[in-house]
């Protein structure tokens, strides 16, 4: 066993340049899981600027100065950014008021219907049963613990500091990683062994498939959220801004999403038509847009950035989100990519084998 156990090693690790990588991923997984809040305004400021390198690089490539290039680019990304949340930001804030507000009333339609069923077929639903889950509606209604529930929101949400960190400071971390991105590049380099050939390789090949994917996930949440809101809007259903917006950010978790999204969706579009003929237009239509979601944009937007299983990206899901939380999530096929290209890349000492093998 021990003789096992030496020979994988020797096989595994071997290499130096293997030992650099095991190192570096773990010191930078180390980092990200005890600093993740501290590094919170860096991570969203490399998101941006990875989205934003392309347009950059092709004006630098006309001859337009770096830092023009990368000043034109956040000025107008940034102008975007403010008229699409003075445009879309009030309406989706009225929406989901009036959402709260209709709430009771759509329970207690809800319960109604559920005490009929109750009534018509008692060995289901007993009538205990429905007065204990009115009991803690009533209890998550209340009103008295929606209102600090309000205020803790607040309290935390308009804090000027956090507002002025990302306000101010994410802009000048995405202009400075796009103006500079070769100085900054090679500067990190020496915070890194010399001996990291292995590790270059690795990014190399991870550098372009994160780029296709933050930029990719972008425009599939555009297309989704669009869509969706078209459609709602189109079918009269209420909440049409809210419920697209909702559509368009479930794309975030691959497959979870989309199944999380679906019952408000389908709850809101029941209350407002019960089991009719726009309630069935409307599921099939939104089945529609989720079907060529899942079967034309994904392969379209990432047939270089994502070939995994649906089981692994399910369970890369889950794990980084659990240790990272929504970066976790968002990042979670990138990181399974990663996982795959360091396991593919890492060196297998099939010399030490074959000497072995002769020797014996």
């Amino acid at each position: 066993m021990l003789e096992f156990l030496s020979d994988w090693y020797k096989t595994r690790f071997s290499d130096p340049q293997a030992i650099t990588l095991m190192f570096i991923i773990i010191g930078i997984g180390l980092a990200l899981y005890f600093g993740a809040g501290l590094l919170a305004p860096l991570l969203v400021a490399l998101v941006l600027a990875f989205l934003l390198e392309w347009p950059v690089a092709q004006m630098s490539r006309l001859g337009i100065s770096r830092t023009a290039a990368a000043s034109i680019v956040l000025v107008v990304f940034l102008g975007l950014m403010l008229i699409l949340m003075l445009g879309l930001v009030p309406s989706i804030w009225r929406q989901g008021v009036s959402l709260v507000t209709d709430l009771p009333s759509m329970i207690d339609k809800g319960m109604l219907i559920v005490r009929e069923f109750s009534a018509e077929h008692p060995q289901f639903v007993s009538s205990s049963q429905l007065d204990s889950m009115m009991e803690e509606i009533n209890k998550m209604l209340d009103t008295q613990h929606l209102i600090d529930l309000g205020k803790q929101i607040l309290g935390y949400s308009a804090s000027l500091l956090v507002l002025m960190v990302y306000v101010i400071l994410v802009p000048l971390l995405v202009f400075f990683f796009l103006k500079d991105k070769d100085y900054l590049l090679k500067g990190s380099k020496r915070f890194f062994p010399t001996n990291r050939g292995l590790a270059s390789k690795v990014w190399f090949e991870m550098d372009q498939q994160i780029f296709n994917y933050i930029r990719g996930k972008v425009i599939e949440i555009v297309i989704v959220g669009v869509a969706s809101y078209i459609f709602f809007a189109i079918m009269g259903l209420r909440y049409s801004a809210l419920l697209g917006v909702l559509t368009g950010l479930s794309v975030l978790i691959p497959y979870v999403g989309a199944t999380l999204v679906t019952l408000p969706i389908l709850l809101v579009a029941f209350f407002q038509w019960g089991f009719s003929a726009e309630f069935g237009y409307l599921m099939l239509g939104y089945g529609i847009i989720q079907a060529l979601d899942g079967n034309l944009i994904v392969p379209l937007l990432f047939s270089d950035a994502v070939d995994l299983h649906p089981v692994v990206i399910i369970a890369a899901v889950l794990v980084f989100g659990g240790l990272w939380g929504v970066w976790g999530v968002f990042f979670a096929i990138p990181l399974a990519s990663l996982v795959k290209a360091v396991i593919n890349s890492w060196p297998n000492n099939q010399e030490h084998q074959r000497v072995r093998l002769d020797s014996e």
